[in-house]
């Protein structure tokens, strides 16, 4: 006798939220393709949350990644915080639905400023679960 796999996967507690996150890192140079964690991006569409958590203070980058111009660096991140955010001011990508934005912010790219994979998770609560991989990822006790 012969098991089939199961057709339906139980419904899942309306409680719990559905999330894709990605690692935001600094690749100070492209070529060797080492990087230096520096910020998590969240996306959890059914709860209309996404949310970027990053070292922005330009003293922690420059500690973190010596030799990278920490004050421009600040400003990318402070974009991509507004991009997020859905601030008119970062341009029309800022305007697009949550879930373009993700995706253009983790868009592959030969940038100094680069995502992860994207990566999914099941939480009870997207802003807790931003704060847990941030630490996870980037540091503990970075409070910026």
């Amino acid at each position: 006798m012969r098991l089939g796999a199961p057709t339906e996967r139980p419904p899942m507690d309306d409680s719990r939220t559905e999330y894709e996150f990605a690692i935001l890192r600094v690749v100070p140079h492209v070529h060797l393709g080492a990087f230096v964690n520096v910020g998590v991006v969240l996306h959890a569409r059914r709860a209309g949350y996404l949310t970027l958590r990053a070292v922005q203070d330009s003293a922690s980058l420059h500690a973190r990644i010596p030799g990278v111009d920490a004050d421009l660096l600040a400003r990318y991140l402070d974009s991509c915080i507004a991009i997020c955010a859905g601030n008119a001011d970062a341009g029309p990508v800022a305007l697009a639905p949550t879930s373009e934005r993700f995706h253009w912010l983790t868009a592959p790219r030969s940038d100094i400023l680069q995502s992860s994979p994207v990566h999914e998770g099941i939480c009870d609560d997207a802003a807790t679960e931003l704060e847990r991989l941030f630490g996870m990822y980037v540091g503990l006790g970075i409070r910026d």
